[in-house]
């Protein structure tokens, strides 16, 4: 549950709070804009810290997101289902159930839903949650207390690995490598003809060294690539991805052969592979 002594949300946008909807969540997408100006991108916050939710939708509306607030986790699944969220701010502990079990629901639904982006809100100096979160099928986290700037960069940055590639539909050939398929334009990993599940930032990290086979990258390097957030010192995170990406696509994630490891350097993928 959120500690409400400080607020990890730094701000002087401070708005009244909506008052919830008899479902439970309140709809904040209504009258932020002109009626002309139809909303693009939605998304969902679930967070049992009411004043914090408001501050942080009145940010995100302000420049220009449709913004729906969930107050606990079951009222946050009710919510993916009628607001269809384009990403998902999640806090890990709220009031009925953890937060990193909303996560797994949502990337284990078998749905559409099962695609949409999820940036965790977790606590400051606690890397297992992160760990977990990412494994489970989380795009990015932010440690909370977060600056609004930080917020809302990680949010843009989840949100156009995930849809850049769109308008290039067709432009771009499949990478076979045995018997992986990677379909750039699609968005899709197949091994022998099954569909892999990788999130949109896993999809992006394995596209990046699939281009460069062959080639030793390091960590720096392949986050520079895929232009997500800055590397963090003594960050990771990097690894875990890798090591999902690597279930996903190995017959043995414990002996990969396709993506390997340089030790005290990064990852290369290899260009031969069965």
């Amino acid at each position: 549950m959120s500690d409400r002594t400080a607020s990890p949300f730094t701000t002087d946008v401070l708005a009244p709070s909506a008052a919830p909807a008899p479902n439970g969540y309140t709809d904040q997408t209504t009258n932020t804009r002109p009626v002309s100006q139809p909303m693009t991108q939605q998304l969902l916050m679930i967070e049992d810290d009411t004043r914090l939710a408001t501050m942080v939708g009145e940010y995100l509306r302000q420049s220009g997101y449709g913004f729906t607030h969930a107050a606990d986790g079951a009222k946050g699944l009710e919510a993916l289902q009628s607001c269809k969220p384009d990403l998902v701010i999640l806090d890990l502990m709220l009031p009925d159930m953890d937060g990193l079990e909303v996560c797994r629901r949502i990337k284990g639904s078998g749905t559409d839903s099962a695609r949409t982006a999820v940036l965790m809100l977790t606590a400051k100096g606690d890397p297992m949650d992160r760990i977990v979160g990412l494994e489970i099928g989380a795009d990015d986290y932010l440690p909370k207390p977060f600056e609004p700037r930080e917020l809302l960069a990680r949010i843009r940055a989840v949100l156009r690995r995930g849809g850049e590639n769109a308008s290039a539909a067709g432009s771009q050939p499949a990478m076979r490598f045995g018997s992986l398929e990677i379909d750039r334009d699609a968005r899709t990993v197949t091994v022998s003809g099954k569909a892999c599940e990788l999130t949109s930032y896993q999809f992006d990290l394995l596209v990046a060294l699939a281009e460069r086979a062959g080639r030793v990258l390091s960590r720096d390097q392949i986050m520079e690539t895929v232009r997500g957030r800055e590397l963090e010192a003594f960050d990771r995170s990097i690894d875990v991805h890798m090591g999902r990406i690597r279930s996903a696509i190995e017959l043995d994630p414990k002996d990969p052969k396709r993506i390997l490891t340089v030790r005290g350097v990064g990852y290369v993928f290899a260009k031969q592979q069965d």
